[in-house]
């Protein structure tokens, strides 16, 4: 940032060590609880100076404090916002060009957060001259980025890298961009450029920096920085993944998702047909259900490593991957979806499958993270596929449906309920909520339209053996609670909770409807004859 003028004139050293001090008193004062309303003022000052970018850049380059470095980058950050109006374009690419240096020159630095508040500056200040820098320009900006990813600085700047760009995505992104003093119209803008001409590179950046480091991380006994660089691969993939697309459009014949309310949150993916090469075709989703099937059973006998960041971050990339939908499937090729959603299901199925065994071994102390996220992908592909569909997807390898694992692994879980009885929320009762509306993302549609005629016959009788377990479930808990004190606001929740519960109870109920209501009236009929007759 040579050039940046202080005050019409260049600091002295004598100033700017002066400055510093002064921040970094302040700093050490708060974090002392030390006449901490004279040391916020002192702070704010900094960034309420006029063009106070040499004392910043002084302070990020010299000073020992890490909160007083990173107080210098927000005044950085405050101050370029203000006056961007008034600082020369060569003033700006500068900034921005420090702050990328600085992260990439301190890539190995123990403070993260420093480095992650000078990276965000950078971010904010590249999307605040957006519309102004020229193509050639950014291209500048991110040849140093690319560079970096790719892993030629070393693990610590490729790590930098990726988590430069993680920023840049979010302050690009609607729902996580910053305050500016901008109208909309200047963040759609950026938005729809960002979408248009660079975010299909960055996803390919971030694919490539984890191609790169997976030998070494499968071969290694002990943990590598590799691991964290791939791991924030893996994070930057999903963001991107979670983006909201401008491509709407579904392929014909392909679901739309349920306007139904769900518990359990699931993000359609729609990137559209430009991106067809990179998420469907080219084997990318393969290479990462080897990569974390390797992992998986390299560390089977380490209880830790399912909940290991690495193991997270592949599993909701995984995850993300079962709800990618619209026109990115060729609308005259239905089996392409269906291929992909198969992929996707085999590498899944071992998270969840044989249901009993899965929850004895929860029980008995393994992380529940992975089954968990298991019925998330269960629900994922439900939402973008017809019941017929989903219980097919399974056949193909098995000598029973979709329908009918879902189902046996929803009685699992509710068995699991009844055992245990607790009223304290456990990996039980969050599997049942999403299993639950998986089958409200399923049984939805065919509700809407009259019939019940698009499940299978394998998939009904499932679904009454289901719907008959519940019944004894809720029974059962009913009983427990009838003569219980319950706290008012307690009772309240849970009569919430139950009513959520029961809009699914009857989809699935209406499924196999010549059995259920039957068994409804069965019970109904012996219930009030042991009340005629006193019982209670």
């Amino acid at each position: 940032m040579e050039g940046f003028p202080e005050r019409g004139k260049a600091a002295d050293l004598g100033q700017l060590q002066s400055t510093m001090h002064s921040i970094e008193l302040a700093c050490t004062s708060i974090q002392m609880h030390m006449n901490s309303a004279a040391a916020e003022a002192t702070i704010l000052s900094l960034s309420q100076t006029p063009q106070p970018y040499q004392a910043c850049k002084f302070i990020l380059e010299n000073s020992q404090v890490a909160n007083a470095r990173f107080q210098a980058a927000a005044a950085i950050q405050n101050a370029a916002i203000r006056e961007w109006g008034f600082l020369s374009s060569d003033n700006k690419r500068s900034m921005i060009s420090f702050c990328l240096c600085f992260v990439m020159q301190h890539a190995n630095s123990p403070e993260g957060y420093v480095q992650a508040k000078v990276s965000s500056v950078a971010a904010q200040l590249l999307k605040r001259g957006w519309l102004e820098f020229s193509a050639t320009d950014k291209e500048t900006f991110f040849y140093q980025v690319n560079q970096a990813v790719y892993g030629i600085h070393g693990v610590d700047v490729q790590f930098t890298g990726i988590n430069f760009l993680e920023s840049l995505v979010s302050e690009f992104s609607p729902s996580t961009s910053s305050a500016m003093g901008l109208p909309r119209e200047f963040h759609e803008h950026c938005r729809k450029s960002l979408e248009l001409d660079h975010l299909k590179t960055f996803y390919c950046w971030a694919r490539d920096a984890a191609l790169s480091v997976t030998n070494r991380i499968i071969e290694s006994d002990s943990a590598i920085p590799e691991v964290k660089v791939c791991t924030a691969a893996f994070r930057l993939m999903l963001q991107i993944l979670n983006w909201e697309f401008s491509t709407t459009a579904f392929a014909d014949g392909v679901k739309q998702g349920s306007d139904s309310p769900k518990r359990s949150e699931c993000n359609l993916v729609q990137p559209g047909p430009a991106w067809r090469d990179v998420l469907v075709t080219g084997g990318h989703i393969g290479w990462l259900l080897r990569l974390y099937g390797a992992l998986r059973q390299k560390f089977s006998c380490e209880g830790y490593w399912l909940d290991c960041p690495i193991a997270v971050a592949a599993r909701k990339l995984i995850v993300q991957f079962c709800s990618l939908t619209g026109t990115i499937f060729l609308s005259d090729n239905v089996q392409m979806h269906e291929h992909h959603l198969l992929e996707l299901l085999s590498g899944i199925i071992q998270w969840i499958d044989p249901p009993d065994a899965v929850s004895k071994a929860i029980e008995c102390g393994k992380s529940e993270s992975e089954m968990l996220d298991g019925c998330r992908a269960l629900l994922s592909i439900a939402t973008v596929t017809t019941p017929s569909v989903f219980d097919q997807l399974l056949k193909s390898t098995r000598p029973y449906g979709t329908l009918t694992l879902l189902c046996v692994l929803m009685s699992e879980v509710v068995k699991i309920l009844m055992t245990n009885n607790s009223e304290e929320e456990t990996w039980s009762w969050e599997a049942r909520d999403i299993l639950l509306d998986t089958w409200t993302a399923l049984l939805v549609p065919i509700n809407r339209s009259g019939g019940n005629a698009l499940l299978p016959a394998e998939g009904k009788n499932a679904t009454a053996s289901l719907f008959a377990l519940i019944v004894q479930a809720e029974l059962k808990a009913a009983s427990a609670s009838a003569f219980k004190d319950d706290d008012s606001d307690y009772l309240q929740a849970s009569i919430v909770a139950l009513d959520e519960r029961l809009s699914s109870y009857a989809l699935i109920a209406r499924a196999a409807i010549d059995v259920t209501i039957p068994l409804l009236t069965r019970l109904f009929t012996e219930r009030f004859e042991r009340l005629s007759q006193g019982h209670y």
